[in-house]
């Protein structure tokens, strides 16, 4: 689901919201649809593949390791 970042052009207000479809996006703080939509990025969290050398971090080697 996007979850889109906005600045209201109006008061200045950032905000994010969850945007299904074609639904109209208004300032949650003044209520101005003046926004602007901010480009934003996306994090994602997984397994990183190759050598692990121990469960506490991804790293091959490390103090907590040995």
């Amino acid at each position: 689901m996007p979850v889109y970042e906005y600045e209201c052009k109006k008061c200045g207000e950032f905000f994010e919201i969850l945007v299904l479809g074609n639904k109209s996006v208004s300032c949650p703080k003044c209520g101005s649809d003046d926004i602007k939509k901010k480009f934003s990025t996306f994090a994602m969290k997984g397994v990183q593949k190759g050598n692990s050398g121990c469960s506490s971090c991804n790293a091959s080697s490390c103090s907590s390791c040995k």
